[in-house]
């Protein structure tokens, strides 16, 4: 059965269905899906972004990315195509009743809201923040761990994009269980893994639901006209501009960071383009540039790269939008048939596949693999494991028996206690559970509730409750 945006586009709201939505008189003039974005602008979570790793962790070059300026930029770029596709191909990829969709406010909008919200749930310093989540649970499973083969796999695979969507629709809350009560049609572009941990399907390289949201999700696609391990398809948009963002911007800040030059990177994308048109182009415009900055002979060297390297970005992402609004409007049919191969991504179908790939190349050899950044990494996997250590005390043991867990636990986020003292309740109230049951279900809030916390933090605000807490809780160990 087609797809059909008229749901897919669905303004619907879930505390609304709930029969909890009053109006707060707040919406004149404004469509439902662009209410969204302003929701994620102003909450929280957004604002923390400022001090959580994009690629360089702690820099502190105010020049070089955040999670908060890379969030801005996917935002930019996806609303761009948006508006491309909404004004340009309408009828192409929304069919003759596009206008009644108000799609020329409704997708540039949704489009710019998925883009600054795809990051919230990431944890501090970058994937690494994950791969330490992850090896601390895996720790805890294994023979001879306290918890062995106890720990469920949302923990164990812990990813950020499920971490979102539970920041999203559970844990911003003020007195609810909606969290920031988005539109339907928003919560389900923003899924790019719409799967749980045992899919039956697998049909993406990873989940992006936790269990705990299972409910939410289904709920979602409900209304949406979705499934499991089906995308949205403006999906497909959002993970492309991520794409754009980090291969073109990380680049950007490599060089920025001294690692290489304006030099290194044409040198590079020239070595390994073997004629590619679009890399091709690209190098032979920005070159032009560099020349005609040169010849003005007035510019100091590191003026003359940065406004070179300004240069690249405007061409380069010139080329990846365009390439990748034409690819969107040539595939959108079979997104919407469900023909569509379930591991299909836009920038590796488009014409500036090649473009994108060097360029994530060069990030990998002269970015990411650095051997500051990779210091910095250790550092932080080092800091997140012992503040997990330390909170956890305070999580499973009764925080009113010892000092240390109680002023430990009262450092967690006040909404996101109230989350899992509410998820506790009713695990202990559910008279349908075993004694057993019970004890598995309260273990699961309990890694939650580890995970909201710790995931929460900024890079310097886990630094600084750490060296808070570390001398009480090294001497709370020692007395016992």
């Amino acid at each position: 059965m087609s797809l059909e945006w008229g749901k897919l586009l669905s303004s619907g709201r879930r505390k609304t269905r709930a029969g909890k939505g009053g109006s707060t008189h707040t919406e004149k003039g404004w469509e439902e899906l662009e209410r969204d974005y302003d929701r994620i602008l102003f909450a929280t979570p957004t604002r923390r972004l400022a001090d959580k790793t994009q690629v360089f962790p702690l820099e502190k070059n105010d020049s070089v990315r955040t999670r908060l300026t890379h969030s801005h930029e996917v935002a930019n770029l996806a609303r761009s195509i948006g508006i491309r596709i909404a004004f340009d191909h309408a009828k192409d990829v929304f069919g003759p009743k596009h206008e009644e969709l108000q799609i020329q406010r409704t997708v540039p909008a949704l489009l710019a809201a998925i883009g600054l919200s795809h990051d919230l749930g990431n944890p501090p310093f970058g994937h690494q923040g994950e791969v330490a989540i992850q090896s601390w649970f895996a720790e805890m499973d294994q023979e001879g761990g306290k918890l062995e083969g106890q720990i469920h796999a949302d923990f164990l695979e812990f990813d950020g994009n499920a971490q979102s969507f539970r920041l999203l629709t559970r844990l911003q809350t003020l007195n609810d269980d909606f969290g920031l009560n988005l539109t339907d049609a928003t919560l389900a572009s923003l899924l790019k893994y719409p799967s749980f941990h045992n899919s039956k399907v697998n049909a993406h390289e990873k989940w992006g639901v936790f269990e705990s949201e299972r409910k939410v999700a289904e709920e979602i696609w409900k209304y949406t006209g979705l499934a499991e391990e089906q995308r949205h398809p403006l999906t497909y948009i959002m993970e492309a501009c991520d794409d754009i963002a980090y291969s073109v911007i990380d680049a950007e800040d490599t060089i920025k960071k001294g690692y290489a030059s304006f030099y290194d990177l044409i040198d590079f994308l020239e070595h390994h383009a073997k004629n590619d048109e679009v890399v091709c182009r690209v190098i032979e415009k920005s070159r032009e540039k560099n020349r005609e900055f040169r010849e003005t002979g007035d510019l100091s060297s590191l003026e003359l790269i940065d406004m070179s390297m300004q240069m690249f970005r405007v061409f380069a992402i010139f080329e990846m939008v365009d390439a990748c609004t034409e690819a969107f409007v040539s595939h959108v049919s079979q997104m919407m048939d469900e023909s569509i191969e379930p591991d299909f991504k836009l920038i590796k179908n488009a014409r500036a596949a090649k473009l994108c790939k060097i360029l994530k190349n060069f990030d990998d050899k002269h970015g990411f693999k650095h051997k500051e950044v990779l210091k910095l990494e250790l550092e932080g996997n080092i800091y997140i494991q012992s503040m997990m250590d330390m909170l956890w005390s305070a999580i499973i043991v009764d925080t009113d028996s010892e000092a240390f867990n109680k002023y430990a636990y009262s450092r967690i986020s006040e909404n996101y206690r109230r989350v899992y003292d509410t998820a506790k309740e009713k695990i202990e109230l559910d008279g349908n559970l075993t004694s057993t049951e019970k004890g598995i279900k309260i273990l699961y809030s309990q890694c939650q509730l580890l995970c909201d916390a710790v995931s929460g933090m900024t890079d310097s605000y886990l630094i600084s409750l750490r060296e808070e807490l570390r001398p009480l809780y090294e001497g709370f160990r020692s007395k016992g």
